[in-house]
């Protein structure tokens, strides 16, 4: 992943009317853009540690020099979270899961719905800003959360694994439309979920 804003793969109203197109604008243009240019200007004085693949980078948080060791974690994190949700979103959603990820995880949790049900406790259980994910873990799929802009990735993280969904629940995604609603905000993300994407993802965890 290179420190480029990446460009969105649908038009900021495509995802209308679960979200909104000027959250989408905001998100992507402000808020995903300010995590990059602070990722960028934390890293800008130690150029052997811009040079090494970015996701080295997000596993080594603990080994980062001090000074910018906050910085890269929050921005960082910023910029790959957004990174990896973008392209997890689409108008054309299948809205369920397809091929071998569908079948895990009717496996695991027995039913789709039932991993819904779980996946939005995950969501509204997440006190103040973060992100829900579905990852990787161990030889199986395990859903769990972390803070801000933390990332299963990460070595300083309680929670690691091989993303495979993720759901911001920071309120600059919702509450432009949803205001403090974020179990609505959660049922609508569900209608533009890319369960294409997420399978591609879940097919590169095992590898």
């Amino acid at each position: 992943m290179e420190f480029v804003l990446p460009n969105l793969p649908y038009p900021y109203d495509a995802l209308e009317p679960h979200i909104d197109a000027q959250t989408m604008e905001i998100h992507h243009q402000k808020h995903h853009g300010a995590y990059l240019t602070n990722l960028k200007n934390a890293l800008e004085k130690y150029p052997d540690w811009a040079a090494k693949p970015f996701q080295e980078i997000l596993g080594s948080i603990s080994k980062l020099p001090e000074d910018i060791r906050t910085a890269v974690r929050n921005n960082g994190g910023g910029h790959w979270n957004h990174s990896f949700f973008w392209p997890l979103m689409t108008p054309k959603s299948t809205g369920k899961p397809v091929g071998k990820l569908a079948e895990a995880i009717t496996k695991t949790f027995g039913s789709f719905e039932a991993f819904q049900e779980k996946f939005a406790a995950a969501a509204m259980g997440r006190f103040g800003s973060g992100w829900a994910w579905l990852i990787w873990q161990n030889g199986q799929l395990v859903i769990g959360s972390t803070p801000n802009q933390d990332n299963p990735l990460m070595d300083i993280s309680e929670f690691k694994g091989r993303p495979i969904l993720g759901l911001d629940v920071w309120e600059h995604a919702y509450y432009l439309r949803y205001q403090n609603r974020r179990a609505d905000y959660i049922k609508a993300w569900w209608n533009v979920i890319n369960w294409e994407q997420a399978e591609q993802n879940f097919l590169s965890a095992q590898k």
